[in-house]
């Protein structure tokens, strides 16, 4: 019995409007970050909050455990709304899957 992990994208769980929607809100989100953090199980995300909304991180959330069903999704809002974050998590192995897919800089 294998105990690897396979990550997959389920490519028909969005219609083209919301995977182009979807396209669109990721590109957004890379755009406004501002502060990555290594996690032992995944990946923190900071975000510029003039430039993404805590609803555009939820409905990205959202769309995302769609089409990836093995992420675990965190979402801060602290500050009154001025600070943002996400921490993406998942089972192991999964930090290079998020590296090569949300666009993390090589240290």
């Amino acid at each position: 019995m294998s105990t690897e992990t396979r990550f997959y994208c389920n490519s028909k769980a969005l219609n083209p409007a919301e995977r182009a929607a979807h396209k669109e809100l990721t590109d957004r989100l890379i755009a406004a970050r501002r502060k990555i953090t290594e996690a032992t199980d995944g990946y923190e995300f900071q975000f510029d909050a003039s430039a993404i909304s805590f609803p555009d991180l939820a409905n990205w959330s959202v769309a995302e455990a769609k089409c990836c069903p093995f992420f675990d999704f965190h979402l801060d809002l602290e500050n009154s709304g001025g600070a943002l974050g996400l921490r993406l998590t998942g089972p192991v192995g999964v930090k290079p899957f998020i590296r090569l897919e949300f666009a993390v800089p090589a240290k």
